[in-house]
């Protein structure tokens, strides 16, 4: 007998059963926006070399991602803004001065293996440009490693290669860092603008907390995990930084350096790879922050965000399943004795 659903309003479904005006392309899309402000600084300091090693990654991760859907007949996703992001954030974390095919075999490996043939987007473990760029570091170190003076010159071809100011921290120390930029306050300013040498789209700390913000604005990312991690950071340098001895350390040189901004707020945030439940989350950043000091102070890199992401992806399903709030009404069983 049919149904009158209107004469019965609690009509019961299969979930889900909360929805939202929000979609997985209306998010993705914001993201690669909200890193828009960031690359247009790369463009700013590295010139034309931004903008083709960034779009050859992203020209790799959609075409590959829409070849591997059509050649298995599967939906194709490609125009999601999934497989943008992953090219544009691979892009941003190589050096400028890499040959064509470090772009291409990064952004193949990313979306390929690392999250096509886990099934797609949803299903992989790992952050697939975090990946791809580990990959890229192991197979061409020196290639991987050779970082361009920044010129601020759109149209400058020519580029000297420096050391970033983590390698010249690790390697000649803090008072070496002092003579290179002059003083502590022009340091800062370097390292706040992007005037400096480091992956393209990294060395702005400026305009990724501007896509932070409209990220957090949006509510598409909480504090949790960037504010733990950066906090972590932020304590550990301070204590353990310092050459002079404990509590000597500076945090500002270490929240501003590296890829820790990008890494923060937009890879170690990512849906897929990261803690679903707030404390667990907390957890994640913490850990996140606490490898990476511990690869730039002990370690034989004088970075380790990618690392650190990476490591504490594999255990994002434990932390989630550790910090579960228990089940209202639940009650353990007891152990039989034997």
């Amino acid at each position: 007998m049919a149904t009158d659903v209107k004469s019965h309003p609690l009509v019961v479904s299969v979930s889900p059963h909360v929805r939202d005006e929000e979609s997985i392309a209306k998010i993705m899309w914001t993201v690669n926006f909200a890193l828009l402000p960031a690359f247009i600084m790369s463009v700013y300091y590295f010139g034309p070399r931004a903008v083709y090693v960034t779009g050859l990654c992203i020209l790799t991760a959609v075409l590959s991602e829409h070849l591997f859907q059509k050649g298995l007949n599967r939906k194709i996703t490609s125009t999601d803004g999934s497989a943008f992001l992953t090219g544009l954030l691979l892009g941003m974390n190589l050096p400028p001065s890499v040959p064509f095919y470090i772009p291409i075999v990064g952004s193949l490996v990313a979306v390929v293996i690392t999250k096509m043939l886990f099934g797609g987007l949803g299903y992989n473990i790992f952050n697939p440009a975090l990946v791809g760029r580990a990959f890229l570091l192991i197979s061409w170190p020196k290639l991987m490693t050779i970082w361009s003076t920044p010129t601020a010159q759109f149209l400058a071809m020519d580029a000297k290669t420096t050391a970033t100011p983590l390698g010249i921290l690790k390697e000649e120390g803090a008072v070496k860092l002092m003579e290179v930029f002059g003083d502590k306050m022009s340091l800062y300013s370097h390292l706040l603008l992007g005037n400096r040498a480091g992956s393209i789209g990294e060395t702005s700390a400026i305009a990724l907390l501007i896509g932070a913000a409209i990220l957090i604005y949006k509510k598409y990312i909480t504090w949790h995990i960037p504010f733990s991690f950066l906090g972590t950071v932020a304590v550990a340098a301070w204590i353990f930084g310092g050459k002079g001895g404990l509590f000597t350390g500076d945090p500002v040189i270490h929240l501003l350096s590296g890829g820790l901004m990008l890494g923060a707020f937009f890879m170690a945030t990512d849906y897929v790879t990261c803690p679903t439940i707030k404390k667990g989350q907390i957890i994640f950043g913490i850990g996140c922050g606490a490898i990476t000091m511990l690869i730039r102070l002990k370690g034989g890199f004088p970075e380790g965000v990618m690392f650190a992401i990476l490591l504490m992806n594999c255990f994002a399903p434990l932390i989630d399943r550790g910090v579960a709030p228990k089940m209202f009404g639940a009650v353990k069983k007891k152990e039989e004795k034997k």
